[in-house]
């Protein structure tokens, strides 16, 4: 059965921080191409995009990690742990 999250209001509000920045950069890179922008810059703008959804995904699962990797019982769930950081790759 899928848990749910358990975590902590403040680091759940950092981590929707992070991604509603990365939301306003996406919105940018788009109108960045439909402007028929230089590429360098695009590039640039979604590397930054990446790295801040990344940020997210690790900060999520960090904080999550009770949470995120322990099966039923409470007990680590190494599978678990590794699924989940081989999904941030």
């Amino acid at each position: 059965m899928e848990r749910t999250l358990d975590i902590p209001k403040e680091d759940l509000d950092a981590v929707k921080k992070r991604l509603s920045r990365a939301q306003g950069q996406l919105g940018g890179i788009i109108k960045m191409v439909e402007e028929g922008r230089d590429c360098a810059e695009i590039l640039t703008q979604l590397a930054a995009a990446q790295a801040a959804v990344s940020k997210a995904a690790f900060s999520l699962i960090a904080s999550g990690i009770a949470n995120c990797g322990t099966d039923a019982n409470g007990l680590a769930d190494r599978a678990k742990l590794e699924k989940a950081f081989l999904s941030l790759s």
